[in-house]
């Protein structure tokens, strides 16, 4: 996959082939009963590839590999057209996202998350170090006290944005109050305990931070279990890296998006494949990216003076670690 840059089963079948020495048709159809069921598979003592069972190991190798113990994981939920829907959590690093554990879905089947999202954190906090601080991070619409509390209860740190017609009561008081007014305006930045889902059984306390920068359409509202001393709304920029792992995914890396798998449990094999040639091409082409004196990167804000928006970074990367990795393959 990293090599044919693309997730197609047809432009996969080629490149192993060519290295291989062998009929393209073989390797096709061999690379298609990876990702088949059981019973749509040759010969009577054939298995299916069981997808999260694998979802451990995968970061495992991730642990091992990483430098320092702060850590963020991004959640996330994205649609393909009327297809599917994907449920996945991923590693940011480096301006990139490697996936770590995910569900798909069929889009058109109404289906309750909160088992999915259960079951999946389970999975994965087995395998972290209790000692490393590590930060979950969640866009509106995802925020829940049940999900609060699994993140808590793995020793992790919740960071989710919620809903700016949300509510909250202050600690110390007894009056529930909007979350809007705590940002008026632009350039305001503000941070308190109080509880968030006040209503009994779903009261949780947490810490409440509020910042609105220039450039951002509303604010951001965040609730952690943290307290304020040691909590900073910035964190919460590393969820936009999410967005570069499913645009890698879906585009720039292996253009899912064309994919004419209708079948949830197939296309979730298939993630399989492309997560591990993920972590392959980010791991290749971060160890580059190391390399790189920080004093030879290009200040952003000096190529970009026209730019609405001030860099929270004065020094960024011209050229992405997804990149990098291809290039060292």
């Amino acid at each position: 996959m990293g090599l044919a840059r693309s997730c197609s089963l047809t432009a996969v079948s080629a490149i192993v082939a060519a290295v291989w020495n062998r009929q393209e048709a073989t390797i096709r159809q061999r690379l298609r009963e990876w990702y088949d069921e059981a019973p749509a598979k040759r010969g009577s003592k054939r298995q299916a590839l069981q997808v999260e069972p694998c979802f451990a190991p995968r970061l495992g190798w991730i642990v091992r590999w990483w430098q320092g113990t702060p850590w963020a994981l991004a959640r996330d939920a994205t649609t393909l057209g009327t297809c599917c829907v994907v449920l996945a959590i991923r590693v940011v690093s480096r301006g990139c996202a490697i996936p770590v554990a995910w569900v798909i879905l069929p889009a058109t089947q109404p289906h309750a998350w909160r088992g999915e999202w259960l079951r999946l954190l389970r999975r994965l906090g087995r395998v972290v170090p209790r000692h490393w601080t590590v930060s979950v991070l969640a866009e509106r619409g995802l925020d829940a006290p049940w999900l609060v509390r699994r993140i808590v209860q793995l020793g992790w740190h919740p960071l989710l944005r919620l809903n700016t017609g949300g509510t909250l009561r202050p600690a110390g008081t007894r009056c529930l109050r909007p979350l809007a007014p705590f940002v008026p305006q632009v350039g305001t930045r503000g941070q308190g305990r109080g509880t968030a889902w006040a209503r009994k059984p779903r009261r949780l306390d947490g810490t409440l931070l509020a910042c609105w920068e220039a450039g951002d359409k509303d604010p951001w509202l965040l609730l952690t279990d943290r307290a304020p001393e040691a909590s900073d709304a910035g964190g919460y920029g590393l969820r936009a890296w999410m967005e570069q792992g499913f645009t890698r995914t879906k585009r720039a890396g292996g253009p899912w998006h064309r994919t004419r798998m209708t079948d949830p449990a197939r296309a979730a094999r298939l993630w399989l494949a492309g997560a591990v040639a993920t972590l392959g091409v980010v791991s290749g082409g971060g160890a580059v990216d190391a390399t790189i004196p920080e004093g030879t990167l290009p200040d952003v804000r000096a190529l970009c003076p026209g730019s609405r928006r001030p860099r929270r970074a004065t020094r960024w990367r011209l050229v992405s670690v997804f990149r990098r990795g291809w290039l060292t393959l």
